[in-house]
């Protein structure tokens, strides 16, 4: 299980928000997260909410779906009554965990409630991440049917001892199956990836990219593996079990993958993601990165309006018993200040292509811009036409450059 939620302040039982969260609703994009707490087995390296069968201790799997579901009509009823515009979803992104534990039906049972309770909107990104081993023909199909339009399949290497080192379960020879029958159903597909786990050679990180790309899936991820304390891997390399891997190892992975990705017709938009075109970028992660409205349904979910930020109680069973009651499933919440909305705004926006204009920071963060393009850390020809784009893009890099603008 995940580490320790935020600290914040209590979150009222009737879930409503302050008057600030109304102000230019309408200016932002709405979008719908819902969070499925359940894996087969929990991976050395994992901290999200995931939860095992013997892990659920007083909640089911087959309960889920109509707590979620309740908990969406909630939601609208909170936002109508703290006078936050009514917009309809521009994306829906279920993700876990493993969504695709559940019967397909579920998850277009949880789709048909966001239609119902807040609308979706014409041409709307509906996505679902999937295990390559937890779906068939019949069940992409079925998700079609029912309105999902994407797919993103957490393949994360093509290489079996480096799979054998995260401890994810997939048959490797899946892959091209589970994204031929997406294909057949009509479904967009992601494929994502993670680059760094210790015992990855670069040929080996090479070989997984040459498989996603041969694949010619219309988008990728590939995301530098976080050895977040508390998990299984952690302590592995606290004893000397398995080997870290450099930052520098790290950083040669990821110009790999762009130069891979690049020659194969995928334009970079994010710190780790990639597309086709534009209109394959993942339009649900970008309402993050932009910072747009969205509402997180389900344990440890997150959610976002309009500068108010909460987060659900962790357990599926408190989850559940917090839905029975008919209270906030909401643990806390923070309201922020305009500094941090402005370290935020900074932190997301220098992550995308289209970046974020110089002369929008505060005087403090223009007067270090000139810095960091004497460290040629961004583009200085973008710079100074008014944009800061990051060029060398990895993770480390992307924090580096947001601590200097932001404590300036």
């Amino acid at each position: 299980m995940a580490g320790a939620l935020p600290v914040g302040e209590p979150a009222p039982e009737d879930g409503l928000l302050p008057d600030s969260a109304a102000a230019g609703a309408t200016d932002r994009a709405f979008g719908v997260y819902v969070h499925v707490p359940f894996c087969r087995v929990r991976c050395g390296y994992c901290d999200f909410n995931t939860y095992t069968a013997d892990e659920l201790r007083g909640a089911r799997r087959t309960d889920y779906a109509g707590q979620a579901i309740e908990e969406l009509e909630a939601s609208a009823r909170v936002l109508d009554a703290s006078g936050v515009p009514a917009r309809p979803a521009a994306t829906v992104f279920f993700g876990g965990g493993t969504p695709t534990m559940l019967p397909a039906d579920d998850l277009v049972a949880m789709l048909d409630a966001v239609r119902r309770t807040h609308g979706i909107a014409a041409g709307a990104e509906v996505t679902t991440e999937a295990n390559p081993d937890s779906v068939d023909a019949a069940y992409l199909a079925r998700l079609r049917e029912g309105g999902f339009t994407r797919v993103s399949f957490g393949m994360q290497s093509a290489v079996p001892h480096v799979l054998a080192t995260l401890e994810r379960t997939h048959d490797p020879a899946n892959v091209p199956r589970v994204v031929r029958w997406a294909r057949e159903a009509g479904l967009d597909v992601s494929l994502d990836l993670i680059y760094g786990t210790p015992g990855e050679s670069l040929g080996d990180w090479e070989r997984s990219l040459d498989t996603v790309i041969a694949e010619s899936p219309d988008h990728v991820s590939a995301y530098a593996l976080i050895v977040e304390a508390g998990t299984k891997l952690a302590r592995q390399i606290r004893r000397g079990e398995v080997g870290e891997v450099s930052d520098d190892t790290q950083a040669d992975m990821y110009e790999l993958a762009e130069e891979r990705l690049s020659a194969a017709g995928y334009a970079w938009y994010e710190v780790s993601n990639w597309a086709t075109d534009a209109a394959h970028r993942s339009r649900h992660n970008l309402g993050y990165w932009r910072g747009d409205d969205w509402w997180g349904v389900g344990p440890g979910a997150h959610s976002h309006v309009g500068g108010v930020r909460w987060w659900n109680v962790k357990h599926p069973a408190a989850y559940g018993e917090r839905i029975a009651r008919g209270v906030s499933p909401a643990a806390a919440r923070e309201v922020l200040d305009d500094h941090a909305r402005e370290t935020e705004r900074v932190l997301l926006r220098s992550r995308i292509a289209e970046g974020i204009r110089v002369d929008s920071l505060a005087a403090a963060g223009r007067r270090e811009v000139a810095g960091l393009i004497a460290d040629e850390l961004v583009d200085a020809k973008a710079a100074l036409a008014g944009e800061l784009v990051l060029t060398v893009r990895g993770r480390l890099l992307a924090d580096a450059v947001v601590r200097r603008i932001t404590d300036a």
